[in-house]
């Protein structure tokens, strides 16, 4: 899943996928730290935004109609992780209805300290020139 894009240059790996979370895990290292060696904000965004992402798109009723886009996503950073380690992301959803879909993510260290959570918001859109035909 998207090895040449931003979650294949970040080494974002779904770890596991059940009836209501997904997790996927994330190495610190020098493609996602700040100067001062630990994790960059915009990475944990960027990782959660990913997974809420993935999550949705298992949600949607027709794919081959239909896509997931992002249309707003926060983020509160609680503790840093320095570079070495991993981080491990759960998204659970908020509320999944037909056209939007609220994820929260929790993104933790190697220890199972919070240090970051996040809310998703997207939107199912049909894709261009995809319309169904009933």
């Amino acid at each position: 899943f998207g090895t040449s894009s931003m979650s294949g240059f970040l080494g974002i790996e779904v770890t596991e996928v059940g009836p209501d979370y997904i997790v996927a895990t994330m190495p610190v290292n020098e493609k996602n730290v700040q100067p001062f060696g630990i994790l960059h904000g915009g990475a944990s965004v960027a990782l959660a935004e990913t997974l809420g992402s993935v999550a949705s798109t298992l949600c949607i009723e027709n794919p081959a109609t239909h896509t997931a886009v992002g249309v707003e996503v926060n983020a509160n950073h609680l503790k840093s992780i320095p570079a070495g380690q991993q981080v491990t992301a759960t998204c659970r959803p908020l509320r999944i209805g037909r056209q939007m879909h609220v994820w929260q993510i929790e993104l933790c260290n190697a220890q199972g300290e919070l240090t970051c959570v996040s809310r998703l918001t997207v939107m199912v859109v049909e894709r261009k020139g995809q319309k169904e035909k009933n």
